[in-house]
């Protein structure tokens, strides 16, 4: 019999380990965003009688210039990167090549899309002439620094060639704990950019909770002093420096399994599970473009009905720009993995202070999404919490009404509480009653914010759902989560099939349901027989 999904997390997992995992950094210069901030830069701080855009075109020969006696001096390939390529892919070529544990490991040259500065001449009334600067898309060269750091790895530095020089960070919260083990002598096995096995799992957790974001401007200072730079120390000494915001965060929590076979049986579980209860945004069937000796397709072809080896199912969560993912890594282990593509999702901005935030948000998330799985398989409910929700009670001096099972309105609103799109950020009034109202299959303005408040109460006393502190959403417990899921399934997976088999012929009942009529028959006709009593005509 396949384990379930407590079991296989319980039981077969051999090193588990949160971390930060991709991190893209935005990098710009707060004192030039707007055409009287480039003027005031051009005229008061380099000292030019008239802003210009003539002044424009020597700042940006001059980086190039010390990007290419760079490039000659430390004997750094040069690649210019063409339409279709994979960066990642001639990245790693360079890599592997590249035997000094720090430097640079090459340049790339791209032109891509920004929002610079362009002029348009305007005569006075009078005569005179001035220049009106304004932002707009231009496609320019962006220089890519691939470099290996002795505290992060691998990593890059983007950094634009016109003003006003916007600047990306790649970095791997995984290589950087990867670098702390080496350098405290810990043993481990790399999985792709993550971790197969370590020899103190404990320390190597401890090392993860430890990044924040002062490691992040450690690195930007550090490189932003070793490169050609588009600004020079005087400009940044005068105001015009680079400021740090999180462009995007990855939190992931990655479960190895003793076997690659437990997580194929995982995520049959997890799919097979959720698609009635969870509804999750996207279950993905991924099928590899490619075939070889390694990959070899199904015996009978793809079906979309099966997983097999080959296959890598994965489920998705959305939340306004951010988004849950959850696969199969490398065939080994389970990924769960959170994406904040927005820091004010969550009601905090991009500062990078904040990054410590959004890692404890991410776990939390992820945790979450695990529990829900968790508790899917291991639902039921003892006889006093039947009790409890199925006759009214008092709590706080307060009385609830009873969630009787059947009802149709208690079935869609328990319904809505197994839907994942409260794992994020929990729910308010109006996204729960959008689902409720939809399982209803009324509109929202028949099922009014009023019924909604109602029904939310009830939850609340009953211990179904939790405010959230400070704030007008609720999330749910644990024991609403079996709750919930325990009316639900015994409805959608008992009940409701089982009915309509009832009415429908005998031919068209399950076969193993037709083989034990047959049996109870069957015994019925002997004990009659026994009885010597005879079928009336």
């Amino acid at each position: 019999m396949t384990p379930n999904v407590a079991q296989l997390i319980r039981d077969h997992v051999s090193l588990s380990n949160t971390c930060i995992d991709r991190l893209y950094i935005n990098g710009y210069v707060p004192t030039l965003q707007t055409s009287g901030q480039l003027c005031y830069f051009l005229r008061d701080h380099l000292g030019n009688p008239i802003p210009s855009p003539a002044l424009l075109r020597p700042m940006h020969d001059r980086f190039v210039g010390e990007v290419d006696q760079m490039v000659r001096c430390e004997d750094v390939p040069l690649v210019r990167f063409k339409r279709g390529q994979r960066k990642d892919d001639i990245a790693n070529e360079h890599r592997a090549d590249f035997g000094k544990s720090e430097g640079v490991v090459f340049v790339g040259v791209a032109q891509e899309k920004m929002k610079s500065f362009k002029a348009r001449k305007v005569i006075g009334t009078r005569g005179g002439m001035y220049f009106d600067f304004s932002r707009q898309p231009v496609a320019v060269n962006h220089y890519y620094f691939y470099v290996h750091d002795l505290e992060w790895g691998p990593a890059f530095v983007k950094v634009g060639t016109y003003l006003p020089y916007p600047v990306k960070l790649c970095l791997n919260g995984h290589e950087w704990a990867k670098q702390r083990l080496l350098r405290e002598g810990i043993s481990f096995e790399s999985l792709d950019n993550g971790f197969l096995r370590c020899e103190k799992p404990e320390r190597l957790q401890e090392i993860c909770g430890e990044l924040c974001g002062l490691d992040v401007q450690h690195f930007f200072e550090r490189w932003s002093r070793r490169l050609p730079w588009p600004l020079t120390p005087e400009d940044r000494a005068a105001g015009f420096a680079h400021r740090l915001s999180i462009w995007q965060c990855e939190v992931s929590l990655t479960q190895v399994f003793e076997r690659p076979v437990q997580g194929r049986h995982f995520f049959e579980e997890v799919i097979r599970e959720n698609l009635d209860l969870g509804r999750p945004g996207r279950v993905n069937l991924v099928f590899p473009g490619r075939y070889s000796s390694r990959i070899r397709p199904p015996t009978f072809g793809y079906r979309s009905r099966v997983i097999t080896s080959g296959v890598n199912p994965s489920l998705h969560i959305e939340y306004k720009r951010s988004h849950v993912k959850q696969y199969f890594k490398e065939e080994r282990a389970l990924r769960t993995e959170t994406t904040i593509n927005d820091p004010g999702d969550f009601g905090v901005n991009k500062g990078l202070r904040n990054l410590t935030h959004l890692r404890s948000i991410g776990e939390q998330i992820n945790r979450k999404l695990l529990e829900v799985e968790r508790v899917s398989q291991n639902c039921a409910l003892t006889q006093d919490a039947l009790d409890r929700l199925q006759t009214p009670t008092v709590e706080d001096e307060q009385r609830a009404s009873a969630l009787r099972f059947g009802d149709v309105r208690v079935m869609a609103l328990l319904h809505a509480l197994c839907c994942f799109f409260h794992l994020t950020v929990g729910f308010r009034n109006r996204t729960l009653r959008e689902k409720v109202a939809s399982l209803l299959g009324v509109s929202p303005e028949d099922y009014s914010p009023g019924r909604m408040t109602y029904d939310l109460r009830r939850l609340r006393l009953k211990g179904l759902i939790a405010r959230i502190p400070g704030t007008n959403r609720y999330t749910v417990t644990t024991f609403g989560l079996r709750a919930a899921l325990f009316y639900t399934k015994v409805q959608l997976r008992i009940l409701r099939p089982g009915m309509a088999s009832m009415v429908e012929d005998v031919k068209n009942y399950p076969r193993p349901l037709r083989s034990a009529l047959r049996q109870i028959d069957k015994e019925i006709n002997k004990m009659c027989e026994q009885a010597r009593l005879r079928r009336a005509a």
